[in-house]
Order: structure tokens, then sequence, then C-alpha cells
């Protein structure tokens, strides 16, 4: 039996009008406004010291002197991370006893992805040897100072020259990013190292930070 006129009329417009809710809902997604940027990262007080670095990563690692200390909310939990230059021998062998883990983000953006691999690329300057990046993410009040169990990374070859930790507009949040004018092959280029919900991410943005 055929439906009448007046209940096919009915159902077409129910129809038009879910089609134009549905429309109206993904534009007000689209248009949510973005989370709050996180604070502007700050030195630590007091400063970080090897008695810490050895603590978290080992006697096998130790502070580089030159480039500051910065702290954050680098993973946008609201929790201050730590971020620092550091010296290492052999993060490999370590990482297991100390829960941190070795990362590459740098040769990863270029298509190396075995870090097993890629941790035994040696710079050809003696003084850039073992340089890396350690960070702490924070846990509970006392951050990356706690005494629980904290997620650490350790970042190799990352041809910095200096640091800075500063706002990165991302597509759908603002996150904190670590800044980095580069030496080496890429002398005078700058790139940023991120935090992307997974893993630290590299990418390079071309002409130095100054």
């Amino acid at each position: 039996m055929d439906m009448p006129f007046s209940r096919v009329v009915s159902l077409r417009v129910v129809l038009v009008l879910l089609a134009i809710a549905a429309t109206a809902a993904t534009l007000a997604a689209e248009k949510k406004p973005l989370p709050p940027p996180p604070a502007h990262a700050k030195a630590p007080v007091p400063a970080v010291t090897d008695e810490y670095v050895h603590k978290e990563f080992g006697d096998n690692c130790s502070l580089l002197g030159g480039p500051p200390q910065f702290v954050g909310d680098l993973d946008g939990d609201g929790i201050d991370d730590l971020v620092i230059a550091g010296r290492c021998k052999n993060p490999i062998a370590d990482q297991d006893e100390y829960g941190f883990h070795v990362t590459d983000p740098y040769n990863n953006f270029l298509g190396f992805g075995d870090v097993k691999v890629t941790s035994t690329f040696a710079s050809d300057a003696p003084d850039r040897k073992g340089v890396c990046l350690l960070i702490v993410h924070g846990v509970g009040p006392e951050a990356w100072r706690s005494e629980k169990t904290k997620p650490k990374f350790l970042l190799i070859n990352l041809p910095f020259k200096t640091l800075a930790v500063k706002r990165l507009a991302l597509k759908k949040r603002i996150t904190l990013g670590i800044y980095m004018e580069e030496r080496g092959e890429g002398e005078n280029m700058a790139s940023v190292v991120f935090w992307d919900g997974k893993k630290y991410h590299y990418q390079l943005l071309g002409a130095d930070l100054e």
C-alpha cells in the first residue's frame, strides 16, 4: 500500500531537519574554542644538579654546561615537566635500569626509525658526543621532583646550539615546544621538538630564531 502524500512530506521534513542539525553540530564542533595556552616556561628553582640527573638517568649521565634549564607543561596535563641538556654514555644500556625511554626525533624525521641503530651514530665533533636532552614529565603535586615513577625521555642526536622553551601553535591546541637553533649540517636553521600526545616529534622551521 502506498504511503499517504502527507506522511511522505512529513518524513522528508524530518530528514531535512536532522541533516541541518547534524551540520550545525559539526560546525559547532569545528568552532570549539582552543583550550587555554600553557603557562610560560621558567627556570627551576633551585637549579637541577648532577645529583638529580644521576638519580633519574644513572651515573653515565651528567648535566651539560651552558644551555639553560626549563620547567613547563610540555604534555598538556597541567603539571610542570623538566627539560635539561645532558651528556650520556650508552643510554640504551641504562634505560631499563632507570626507567627512561631513549628516543631520536631528529633521525626519525629523516626516516631512520630504529633508535638502537641511530644511537650508534657518533658526532664528528668531540664536544658533541653523548649530548642529549633529558625530559621528565611531572606527576602529582611535586611534579618532576616527585619520588613517584615518572615518564622520562632521553632524546639523542638533536643538533642544538641554543635552546628555548616557548609556546607553539598547533592545529587544535597551543603547547610548549623546545625550540633549537641548530649547528653542524643545519647551521643557521631553526627547529622545534614537541610532545604530540604519544611521543616527541621533531619539526624543521627554517630560518634561525634571531
